[in-house]
Parts: C-alpha cells; structure tokens; sequence
C-alpha cells in the first residue's frame, strides 16, 4: 500500500495504477460514478479508486492516470482523472468476470461451463457468434441471443468510452455523450463530430471543432460553418436575443471559423433551406432566427391578439359597484388609475399592469381577487420562479405555483434541455382568469408554452416592472408588448403614502428617473457606508452581516441578508464574496461534514442556489417525524435554500429549500449548485429578502448601469446597505444605456393587429 501521509489533499503529481476489478463499492449508473476495489497485478495490493468509470465491472483490467487523496472517513483513495478499460485474458478472469452478475442469467456455475467450453475463445463466441452458446446445457436459443445482446451493448460503451477519450475528452464528458447517442457514439460522432456541440450540454462548438480538426475535417466543411452558425445564435439567445442581423452573424462566424464570403453565405442559406434558421428581412435588415424562437415569438404574439380579442361576458357587466364592496372588504381606497386596473381586468381579454415599488401592483390583484371569488370566478396565480411564487402567495393569502408546476412539466428522456408541458392546446389550464407576476423575467419560449395552455375566454392578467432587468433567457416579452400598444395597459406611477415612507421606495423611483439617492437620513431603511479601497469593502460587509445588522434589525446573518454584486468575477464578484463570506458565516468545523467539488467546497449549513433547471430531480415536503407530506420533482433556477447534510459515504448532499421542499442530489449533481451567500443581480430577479447588501466600486459600464441598481434596491423589504464609492452609484445612475437585445414579439403583435396573416407555431 501506498505511504498515506504521503498523499494528502492536494495532489503532488499525477499517478498511474493497473490492475483488475474485484468488487464495486458504489455505482451511480446515471452519472457514472463509481467506486471500486481494484487488485493490483502483483496481486499484493488493494486499491479504492473512484471517478467517473462508465460501468466498469468486476472482472475488467484497469489502467488508470489520477493522484491519491487521503480521505478522512475512509482513507486512501485513487481518484481518477481518466483511464482505459479492457476484458480480462486469462480464463481464470474471464470466469469471475462472467460470474460477477455483469451479464443478468448467467452465474457462478454457468460461467465456468462457458469458459471451459470456449476457453480463450470465449469473448469473441459471446461477441460475434452468440447462438453456439446454446449447446452449452442451461442455455436455451432465446437465452444465447439475450446473452449476445447484453455482451454487445457493453462493447459498444467500452469502444465509445475509448474512442471519446482519444480526442481529450474526460471520462465525464465522454460518459455524458454515450449516455445521449448510445451504441451508435461511434458512428454519429465519426460522421459528423459537430453533432456534440448542438446536443451535449457544456460541450460548444470550439471543443467539437477541435475533435474535428483531430478527424481531418477541412475547415472550410459546410458542415462546421452552419455547426458555427447555429452555436452564434444559441449563443446569442443565451444573452437574450431571438435573432442577429446578418452581418452580425457573419462576423460571429467568421470569429469562431476564420470563414467569410460566398462559403459562410452558402452555410446559412443551407441551412434556411433546411428549416434550421428562419430569414426575415424586415426593416432594412436581414435578420437570422432560430427557428425555435421564432415560432415561438410568432405563436406567442398569435394568441396574444386571439385572448385580447375574444368577446367576453364581463364587458357588458358594470362591476363599479362591486369594486367599491371589495375595496371595503380588503380595507384600501383604490385610486381612479387602481380602480381603472381592476375594471379592465374584468374586461379586457389581456392587461397589463405594470409600476414600480409602492405603486400598488398586488394591492389591485388583492381587490381582484376578492371580487373573483364573490363572482365565483375561477382564477390561477403564478410567477416564473419559486421564490416569486411563494411571494405571491405570501402578499395574496392565496396558492401561487411557478409556471412550470402551473404547466405540469416533465422532462425529455435523454435530452436534458427537451421540456415537456401537460398543459398545451388540447389540455388547457381550467380557469376564468390567470394572473401572473414578474412578468419582466419571462422569456418568450416560457411564455408561448403558457400562452399555449390558455384557452380561448380565459382572461390574463400580467403584472410587473417594465424597468427591471429583463429576461435571462431569450426574448423581451414584457417590454415588447406594451411597446407594441396593442396590448392593454395599465401604468402606475404614483407611490402611496405607506410605500413613500420608505426611503428604499423613494430611492429606487429616483434611480429609475435619473436622480441620485438620499441615503443615511433619520430613521431611514437606506444606507450608504462609503469605502474606497475594495478590500475595505469586503472587511466592511462581513462586519456589517456577522455584528452590526443581526444587533439593530434583529435578523440571521444567513436568512435575512442577501448580498447582490453586479458581477461574477473580479475581487467583488460572487466568485470571490463566496468562499470570504462562507468562511465568515459558515467556518469550517469539525461538527460540520463537507465536500469539495470542482474547486467548491460545500459544507453542511451553507447557503446555496441552483442555477439551472432540473426537470427531474425528485423532492419531498417533509413533517416534524420526518415523513413525507408531499412529493414531486422539479427544482428550477434561482431556488435557494441550505445544505441540510452530506454524507460523505454515498457522496450525497442534502438541500432543504426556502418553500420547504428537500432534496438529495448526487455527487455530479453539484454542478447544479453554487453558493449562494453572494449572488449576481441578474440572479436576483424576481425574489425579496429582508436586507440587501449590495457592494459597489469600479466594473465596466455594461455592469454599472441604472436599471441594474434599481433591480438591486427593489429587492430588499427592510433595508438596503450600500458599501463602497458613492461615485460609482452616481455613475450607474448617469448610465441608462441598456444593453441591446434583439427581439421582434412587438413587432409581430404590430403585425397581426394590422391584419397580416401569421403563422401559427
């Protein structure tokens, strides 16, 4: 055995192990993640070796690069960072490898009658010549084909599995793409290896460029310059666009491919051809979609115009009265623009309500909802994350659900990205009136899904802030339909008297008009505390969340307080804050197990959010005995809740969410998972916390703008504290310069209410 106290945590040098499996500890046949025991050649030396093994089985010789580690619950352990795999040679390996259960049917007697009839033959029999297994008694014609069957599909993993990592790739990744192309890897990725970068997540087009430079693709294939076209404009629709410009395009391309003129002109035409991109040449412009997006921003406009159109019932039906009653029942007195807002929600087929804080958005959904229920109404209340659901639910008295539950999603088999939605045209939603809130962080494949479970009659009542950050992902819906002015609205601008006697609502109303903020008045809930030096800032902020607020506003350090920076990078990026902030809040302890992943360590009592949608991933509500109260699957992005417990053994780590929900994500899983004692504003849209910590001081101007601020400070129910350069504040005030996002749903809306025939997705 290997010197422990030689290999400690950190590495000093990559290693190399051979030997043969002799018993499997742990197997996680989604991720591929193994732990396994392996005998070493000289037969003197048992190894622990865990990674991403891709079905290894007893029996099979390993070859393995990685470094030891010294675990402290269960030693000394091979840590694998890649590694080949072939069957054993002998027949004595070849029987316990037969024997092991790797193939279902056949055990420990019918092993050894195999290996003694075909001796070294006996892999290629098993491989090309399966039926000759019949002679063997025990083994009928049906069995001898299953048999092959079974031999066969784990030659083709181990082939792919070596193939894959031929051209660099880690057994993860290698994992990841067998696990999405099967017994057909080989063929499909040799025939064209750009097929990775548009269905394996996290690979790219730069990655599968290389693997095709390594197969002697030519640069200048059709097929790697529309691979490059299509990842520009997923590209561009991760940063919020649903089209480019042509020449916008073009310059992507040529920056991914060093191709330009009639060559890239021919690939995108290809590809139009195809039905892969939609082109539009509208404005003077021509404009290359996704056919995707473009068909969803058509079919969203379609049954927009079709919702607001339908005759309705209520239009004929004076409900002024009514108002008054439901104004005295929720206790408020509406203005005429509120009352106005109620009204048309009663009439119009779609209206939109949008204002800033203080402005009394959820005070109109309340009366509405009251006189929805004394007309017996039906209704349906959602909002596009979990954290703004249960807001929702919390300001309305009533069950909010996120869209994607309202819809009933369920997940593609194989296809990570694929949604599926119960809810569509033929299975619509079941209510007179659907209201939904924070309709700015809506993006417009979201929105046509949901458009498309409204059925015709059902009226829709979209609340949110115009002025918010839009969308992480594609689109601007919101904005797009009230330029549109084909739509309904309703603006509120004036902040009523309870909401005014916050500084937090009045600061962020002058951040939305251009003005500089008054902080630090008497008895204010808006801080500034000035630092000029970025270290000083950190200092600062970690006293202010362990000592100074918990003392004046009586809160937890961790529940309450949400730090917010406009970037991910640089000495006040969340990267940083986190690991400064965990040791702070969270110290390492030897009370406390944890983990590292990929340069993170999670730690029992964390906080954390997930960053991506998870169709699949299973959770429960859980009662004070620990059984379950309620069960389902689906934890979406921008859910944060705390790391409950890890255990170390099954490399599990347990998360309980804000809304209660618990759930066990596997070891892989954490990439899912980030810390979440700092997060980005963009992160931030669409939650609340009681404070808000926002640290300010230099950054490029895309990250330093108005809009950006104002999200920020809209966040925070209690107080806002704002640590570092009042010049920088007043610099992302001057900046109203908001980033360009190409989206036309405003333009089809203009489309339709014209009388042009569109297509319906």
């Amino acid at each position: 055995m290997q010197d422990a106290g030689r290999w400690q945590q950190e590495s000093l040098g990559e290693e190399k192990i051979e030997g043969y499996v002799v018993s499997c500890i742990f197997s996680n046949e989604d991720t591929g993640y193994q732990v396994v025991e392996v005998e070493a050649d000289d037969g003197l030396q048992l190894m622990t070796v865990v990674g991403i093994l891709a079905d290894l089985q007893v029996g099979e010789r390993i070859v393995a690069h990685g470094h030891w580690k010294e675990h402290n619950t269960y030693g000394e352990q091979f840590e694998v960072t890649s590694f080949s795999r072939m069957l054993p040679q002998d027949k004595e390996a070849m029987q316990r490898y037969l024997a092991s259960g790797v193939i279902k049917g056949i055990g420990s007697a019918l092993a050894s009658r195999i290996v003694k009839e075909f001796g070294d033959d006996t892999f290629r029999i098993m491989e090309n010549e399966p039926e000759r297994l019949a002679q063997i008694k025990g083994i009928s014609d049906a069995k001898a084909c299953e048999i092959g069957e079974q031999f066969s599909a784990q030659s083709a993993s181990r082939q792919a599995m070596v193939f894959l990592q031929k051209f660099g790739l880690t057994p993860s990744m290698a994992m990841r793409i067998y696990k999405e192309l099967g017994q057909k890897t080989i063929a499909t990725v040799s025939a064209n290896p750009y097929i990775l970068a548009e269905k394996i997540q996290g690979m790219g087009f730069r990655r599968a460029d290389e693997i095709a430079r390594q197969m002697g693709i030519p640069a200048e294939s059709p097929a790697r310059i529309r691979s490059a076209a299509r990842f520009a404009l997923q590209n561009a629709s991760g940063e919020g666009h649903t089209y480019l410009p042509m020449e916008q395009l073009e310059n992507a391309v040529f920056d991914l491919t060093g191709v330009q003129g009639t060559e890239l002109e021919n690939a995108i035409t290809q590809s139009v051809l195809e039905g892969q991109f939609i082109q539009k040449n509208e404005q003077n412009q021509q404009r290359i979609y996704l056919k995707k997006l473009y068909l969803a921003e058509a079919g969203a406009a379609s049954k927009l115009m079709e919702l607001a159109a339908f005759p309705r019932r209520a239009a004929k039906t004076d409900y002024s009265a009514k108002v008054a009653e439901m104004e005295s029942k929720v206790g408020t007195t509406l203005s005429d623009k509120q009352r106005d807002a109620v009204l048309a929600a009663l009439t119009e087929g779609v209206l939109i309500i949008t204002g800033g804080p203080g402005t009394g958005k959820t005070t109109i959904i309340n009366v509405l909802l009251e006189l929805l229920d004394a007309e017996r109404l039906s209704y349906l209340l959602a909002a596009p994350t979990g954290r703004a659901a249960k807001r929702m639910t919390e300001a309305t008295g009533r069950e909010a659900k996120t869209i994607h539950r309202l819809l009933e999603i369920q997940f593609g088999t194989g296809d990570r990205e694929r949604q599926i939605f119960q809810r569509d045209e033929e299975h619509p939603l079941k209510a007179d009136v659907i209201v939904l809130d924070e309709v700015s962080m809506i993006d417009v494949i979201l929105m046509h899904h949901l458009l498309k479970a409204v059925a015709p009659g059902t009226r829709l009542v979209l609340a949110g802030d115009q002025d918010q950050l839009p969308s992480v992902g594609p689109g601007n819906v919101l904005k797009d339909m009230i330029g549109s002015g084909v739509i309904a609205v309703k603006k509120l601008t004036r902040i009523y008297r309870q909401a005014a006697q916050s500084d937090i609502v009045v600061g962020a109303h002058q951040i939305n008009q251009g003005q500089y903020p008054v902080f630090n008045k008497a008895n204010t809930d808006f801080f500034l505390m000035k630092r000029r030096v970025k270290e000083d800032v950190i200092r600062t902020m970690i006293e202010v969340i362990l000592k100074r607020m918990p003392r004046f506003a009586h809160c937890s350090p961790v529940d309450d307080i949400q730090v917010l920076t406009p970037m991910k990078r640089g000495t006040l990026g969340v990267e940083n804050l986190n690991p400064r902030l965990q040791n702070a809040l969270n110290p390492k302890s030897s009370k406390k197990a944890e983990l590292e992943f990929r340069g993170t360590v999670f730690r029992e009592g964390d906080k954390v959010m997930q960053i991506k949608n998870n169709y699949n991933l299973a959770w429960k509500v859980l009662n004070a005995y620990g059984y379950p109260l309620e069960e389902g699957e689906g934890v979406f992005n921008g859910d944060v809740g705390r790391v409950k417990t890890i255990n170390p053994k099954l490399r599990t780590v347990t998360v309980l969410f804000d809304d209660k929900r618990q759930v066990e994500y596997e070891y892989m899983e954490l990439e899912e998972l980030e810390l979440a004692y700092a997060i980005t504003i963009h992160k931030s849209q669409g939650t609340e916390s009681p404070i808000i910590i926002l640290p300010l001081h230099s950054g490029p101007p895309v990250l330093l703008s108005r809009n950006l601020l104002y999200t920020a400070v809209t966040r925070a129910r209690r107080y806002v504290v704002i640590i570092g350069d009042e010049a920088i504040v007043h610099k992302m005030v001057d900046n109203d310069r908001q980033a360009i996002r190409y989206s036309s749903l405003g333009k089809r809306l203009c489309e339709l209410a014209a009388g042009m025939e569109m297509p319906h997705a």
